[in-house]
């Protein structure tokens, strides 16, 4: 008998790969330059301070660190990642604090956690597809919440959760993929307040919070939740490396022990080397100049990519976010990103179609642009020839 679609599970057969892994697929040509992704800088990452610090830990505890561990985590990293997020208003207690393995292993947890077939949640639009995948192959209804220039409207929120009754929301409040948005301190405050009035659990996706480049530091909307009813998720992978796959989910006790006995059962626990260099980078103050160094690197590229919009079709809009690593732009109506894609890619050029972060996949004049994984001279070579697409 041969095996066929038919015997994937039902949920699954309509969930399809990563739009902008299918774009990478693209990429092979010479000379291309890819606005498409969404990692951090080569020159971002340290290998050399990587290989010291694995050298120095493994030294320093031996075998404990290539033996199984707790789920619930090393201890060192635990305390020292508490102190990291301290900086946001995040306080994590005993028992609040789950180390995983990056940010969507939180979304993941979470899911698991707490949505039945049929849950709603609440998500941006647009927001984060890897997100919306998660959402998707847990059989959530997804229903999308309005946002403009100061992120989620929490009128729209408030009137969704009483229209909807969802079960989770999901906020990506600081310099959100895709659009490079940031949640005000207002609405901030009001998303929290509404999580806790109507009971909803809020997701609060942070990955590029110590990205910033101008601007204030705002603090996460956790730092105003009074009675645990919003799940703080931060990531090392765009601060230190991605490879490593190491982030924190910060969670009320009894949350945290389901998203912790749903992680035994996935990986037994996140890679105690992991846990360990990524501990002593932060005792040893590597984090605030590493920041410092990169933030001004990503500064200039993003400046950059802002000046090279004078070569975009007359009518066309963008944001100019204040960190992260992200511009949304919208072209003129009639305009369709997604067609225009091939034309791009002939001219050495990709990019993600807006389409794909938007719950039900509207505004086809969108696209998503990423500025860390190209040089200054490819920024300005590359928004001249994708102006130059986008025009033909």
């Amino acid at each position: 008998m041969k095996f066929t679609e038919d015997c994937i599970a039902r949920h699954m057969r309509p969930i399809t790969g990563s739009a902008i892994r299918e774009i990478f697929k693209l990429l092979g040509k010479p000379g291309m330059i890819s606005f498409a992704g969404g990692n951090p800088s080569n020159a971002a990452l340290e290998p050399e301070v990587i290989s010291e610090l694995a050298v120095e830990v493994l030294q320093k505890y031996g075998t404990t660190l290539l033996q199984y561990g707790a789920t619930e985590g090393f201890a060192p990293f635990i305390e020292s990642a508490g102190e990291f997020l301290k900086e946001t208003g995040v306080q994590a207690g005993p028992g609040e604090l789950l180390p995983v393995q990056g940010g969507s292993q939180a979304w993941d947890l979470l899911l698991k956690a707490v949505i039945e077939p049929g849950d709603v949640i609440l998500a941006e639009d647009p927001t984060f597809l890897g997100a919306l995948q998660a959402m998707h192959i847990y059989n959530a209804k997804v229903v999308p919440i309005a946002t403009d220039e100061n992120g989620a409207i929490p009128e729209d929120v408030e009137e969704k959760i009483r229209a909807w009754k969802p079960k989770l929301m999901y906020i990506i409040p600081t310099f959100q993929n895709p659009s490079g948005v940031t949640l005000s301190l207002e609405r901030r405050k009001k998303l929290a307040e509404l999580a806790n009035r109507y009971g909803v659990l809020l997701a609060e996706d942070d990955p590029y919070r110590d990205l910033r480049y101008s601007g204030e530091a705002l603090p996460a909307i956790k730092s105003f939740d009074e009675e645990g009813w919003v799940v703080y998720m931060s990531s090392f992978s765009k601060y230190v490396s991605p490879g490593m796959r190491l982030g924190a989910a910060v969670a009320n006790p009894v949350l945290l022990r389901k998203m912790t006995i749903g992680k035994q059962s996935a990986d037994v626990h996140s890679p105690l080397i992991t846990q360990a260099i990524v501990d002593a980078y932060l005792r040893k103050g590597l984090m605030p100049g590493h920041l410092r160094r990169i933030c001004g690197d990503y500064k200039k590229q993003l400046d950059a990519m802002l000046a090279g919009f004078r070569f975009f079709p007359e009518g066309s809009k963008h944001t100019v976010p204040e960190g992260g690593l992200f511009v949304w732009a919208t072209l003129p109506e009639g305009l369709d990103a997604k067609e225009l894609l091939p034309r791009a890619v002939e001219n050495n050029v990709a990019y993600v179609p807006g389409t794909f972060f938007y719950v039900n996949g509207e505004h086809e004049n969108t696209l998503r642009l990423n500025f860390s994984n190209a040089t200054i001279p490819e920024i300005e070579s590359g928004m001249r020839k994708l102006g130059e697409a986008l025009k033909a």
